[in-house]
């Protein structure tokens, strides 16, 4: 059976307390900076509903000159706006919860689901895939703009960009460094869970442990049955 651990030594001295609960207290300097992403979010709608006026004026203006791939382009725009919309609530939510303050939205029908177990990993491997997300719209976008290159340069695009074989090229390395990034937050975030104590807690979450040997980290202990005698 596994034993307690020791409880955490703290100094008593009165100015230590005090130095430890101001920096304690100044997480609370973070709070306005989420407050500022929450106006950079109020932005993002403005911007999208403008967007999509122009898209809808567009169409309804000139429906005869609708061109397909002007609309899948002006739809990845929205799309884009959308998931740094996402990436932003992410932000706002998370590191409030992480590094702020928490949140008390228990029971609540709309609380997010990955609220319930969010902690700095979690929300690094979140933020990163949010990030690829908004590389890949990027991605898309200028391959179907690059779609009638010519003599390696593409001009007079739809965005009124002019691309290059060699700027493409970087696009995709840029993009692959995103992913590459993920998946090593990702195996680090596993890593650190691989090998655990009785008891441990990792970014505030207790890790499953069990006494058996060949039970792996990952997963969960089960709990011992009590059978009574039969007569």
């Amino acid at each position: 059976m596994s034993s307690t651990p020791p409880a955490r030594q703290y100094r008593t001295t009165p100015g230590s307390a005090l130095v430890g609960y101001a920096i304690f207290a100044s997480r609370w300097l973070q709070a306005p900076l989420y407050l500022g992403l929450i106006v950079a979010q109020t932005i993002y709608v403005v911007v999208f509903m403008v967007e999509l006026w122009h898209l809808a004026e567009g169409v309804i203006a000139h429906p005869e000159k609708i061109d397909e791939a002007d609309i899948m382009l002006a739809v990845l725009g929205l799309i884009d706006v959308v998931m740094i919309a996402n990436l932003l609530i992410m932000v706002i939510i998370g590191g409030y919860e992480t590094f702020v303050s928490r949140i008390n939205v228990d029971g609540h029908p709309d609380q997010p689901e990955w609220l319930s177990h969010v902690n700095a990993n979690v929300l690094k491997v979140k933020l990163a895939m949010a990030i690829i997300g908004i590389s890949s719209i990027h991605l898309l976008k200028t391959f179907i703009e690059v779609g009638d290159m010519t003599d390696g340069v593409a001009k007079g695009t739809e965005t009124g960009q002019d691309y290059t074989w060699e700027g493409v090229m970087w696009q995709v390395i840029i993009h692959s460094v995103f992913i590459l990034s993920a998946l090593a937050l990702a195996l680090i975030d596993r890593m650190s869970y691989h090998r655990v104590a009785p008891h441990e807690v990792h970014d505030g979450v207790p890790v499953a442990y069990s006494d058996n040997p060949g039970l792996s980290a990952a997963e969960p202990a089960r709990e011992p049955v009590e059978t009574g005698s039969r007569h």
